[in-house]
This record gives C-alpha cells, sequence and structure tokens, in this order.
C-alpha cells in the first residue's frame, strides 16, 4: 500500500468525488470507497474530503488506498483490437456523428466484447489523437444516443465530457429532432397517425409488451408520429417517417406491430419467415436525420444550432419496389 496522487483535469472537473472515484476505480466496492473517504485515506487537495465535493480542475486527490485498485482492466483497451470502420456524416473537436449500418452493436454485451460501434469511435480517436487513456483519469468517448443492433443510422458521439454532459441535455430537453424512416407490413388507412400506448420492459427477455391501460409502475408511457412517404400495393408495403415524442426501448417496433403494421424484417415483434426469404434479415429501420434546434444558449454546442445532418439512403430503400 502506497500514497498515490490524482490530479483533476478538465475532464474530471464537474463531478462529485465519489461519482469520478466510481467511475476511475471500477474495482473497487463502493462500501470501501465511502469507507476510505470517512477515514480520510481519501483526500481532495490535502484535507478531509466529502463523497459530495464537487471537483475543479487542478484539484488533487490523494490516495492512501491498495496498489491493486490501479491496476487498468485489460476491457478497458479493447478498443485497441480493433481496426476503425466508421461511416463518419460528421465531425468537430466536440462530437463526432456516424451511420452505424445494421448488424453492429453499439455496446457489449455477453455475446458481443470487442466488435461495438463505441469500440470504432474511440479506435478511431486513439489514432487521430483525439483520446490518450493514458492522460485521462476518468472518462472515456461516449455515445449519446443508442439504437438497436439490427437498426441502422445515426449516432452521435462525445469526445470531452462538456460535450457529452451537454448533448445529453439538449436530447433530454427535445432540443434534436430526430426523424426514422421504415418500411412496414400493409397500407395505414390514415396518412398521418400519432400511436399512444404504454410499454413494460422485459429486460430478461429483451422484449416490451404495449399496453393501452398503464397497471403497472413499470409501464412507460410511449408516443410515436407517422407519416406515409410512398406505398407498394404490389408488396402490400409503406414506406414511413417516424418521429418519436418519447424514447422506449423498442418503441418503434412494438408499436407499429401493435397497429397491425409491423416494420418489414422484424422478428421480434412479428413473423418474418416470409421477409427472410425476400431478403430481408432484419427490421426495415434507419433513424436517418438529425436537426438540432436549441431553445437556450449552449455554452459548448451552441454552433450546432440548425445544423441538419441525415443518413445516407438505407439498403431497404433501393429494395422498396413500386
Amino acid at each position: 500500500m502506497a500514497l498515490h496522487t490524482i490530479e483533476i483535469n478538465k475532464n474530471d472537473s464537474g463531478q462529485r468525488l465519489d461519482k469520478f472515484l466510481t467511475k476511475r476505480f471500477k474495482n473497487m466496492p463502493l462500501s470501501l470507497m465511502y469507507k476510505y473517504i470517512r477515514t480520510k485515506r481519501i483526500k481532495l487537495n490535502g484535507k478531509k474530503a466529502k463523497e459530495k465535493d464537487f471537483l475543479a480542475e487542478g484539484d488533487v486527490i490523494s490516495l492512501f488506498i491498495g496498489d491493486e485498485f490501479f491496476e487498468k482492466d485489460k476491457t478497458e483497451y479493447a478498443f485497441m483490437k480493433i481496426k476503425p470502420r466508421l461511416d463518419i456524416v460528421y465531425e468537430d473537436e466536440n462530437i463526432l456523428v456516424v451511420n452505424k449500418p445494421a448488424g453492429l452493436i453499439v455496446h457489449s454485451d455477453i455475446n458481443e466484447e470487442f466488435n461495438t460501434l463505441i469500440n470504432h469511435i474511440t479506435a478511431y480517436l486513439f489514432n487521430s489523437g483525439d483520446y490518450n487513456p493514458e492522460k485521462e483519469n476518468s472518462f472515456t468517448p461516449s455515445l449519446c444516443n443508442r439504437i438497436d443492433r439490427n437498426t441502422q443510422g445515426l449516432v452521435i458521439a462525445a469526445k470531452n465530457a462538456a460535450a457529452l454532459k451537454e448533448m445529453n441535455d439538449i436530447i433530454k430537453n427535445r432540443e434534436v429532432d430526430k426523424r426514422y424512416i421504415a418500411v412496414i407490413h400493409g397500407i395505414p388507412k390514415q396518412k398521418n397517425g400519432t400511436i399512444k400506448s404504454f410499454l413494460n420492459k422485459d429486460a430478461e427477455n429483451n422484449i416490451v409488451t404495449v399496453k393501452q391501460i398503464k397497471n403497472s409502475v413499470l409501464d412507460r408511457q410511449a408516443v410515436t408520429k407517422y407519416t406515409v412517404i410512398d406505398i407498394n400495393k404490389e408488396s402490400n408495403l409503406s414506406l414511413v417517417e417516424i418521429e418519436l415524442i418519447t424514447g422506449r426501448t423498442h418503441q418503434i417496433r412494438a408499436q407499429m406491430a401493435s397497429i397491425g403494421h409491423p416494420l418489414l424484417g422484424d422478428g421480434k415483434y412479428a413473423e418474418n419467415k416470409a421477409d427472410r426469404k425476400n431478403g430481408y434479415s432484419h427490421q426495415a429501420l434507419c433513424s436517418y436525420s438529425l436537426r438540432f434546434m436549441f431553445q437556450s444558449e449552449k455554452a459548448v454546442l451552441g454552433y450546432l444550432n440548425n445544423l441538419y445532418l441525415t443518413s445516407p439512403k438505407p439498403d431497404f430503400i433501393k429494395l422498396f419496389k413500386h
């Protein structure tokens, strides 16, 4: 056991001490961390610290803890095994917007640890010199939004902590208009419609149940707007634009299926054997546009106001025959 010190950098500042420590020392039990703070084995600027203390750039944390807590987790450098392949739609010093292909998962899970979108992005930023894990205490490049493995389209990544915090607030405050495009079975009677229902998520089986009435605290309201853009009477298919008023797991797929118009190729909320025979191996869904529309001043990302981004046309558009 030895004395270690950590100097707070720009990406670490503005967060609580305990939040910083949980990010920096993922292998330290929470109870032990709070004990170390309480018994002064973790100090801030040479003085007794409190878990709720906010960190500022230049602060120094002194830690008299076991050396094992400073050992790097091998999975933290998983991105180094990746040769980055990205379809970059937009990039500046703060954010990166990429067009994620269908089939690529955004974060690791029990089935895929390395070949993930965030690892491709981190590898790209490392190779370009925008990210160096050896110089960071708690920050890693992070996604600001996510889409399903088999959904393609635009995903935003933050290059620094300030951009991450502000972009998360922008999305939470609905100051970015996100639109999807999809192909659905059938032709809706109404060209424009709004679907309102409640979704109950079964995390273990990764599926949601659609309900018309809320009867559980786990039921979350979901609102989806759709507009029919084109129809294919011969194939009984419709091309629709979708706007999410809320953002729930599998919201588009579950709600469109609930009104009798499941997505083409979707095997989770519909039977897709016939679709697969016709070459549709995954749901025909793409997050195709982003428009930033700020209602208040932004200290970091204000220059993005009114920026409109679109993804390349998804493959299923080319296959949508008339």
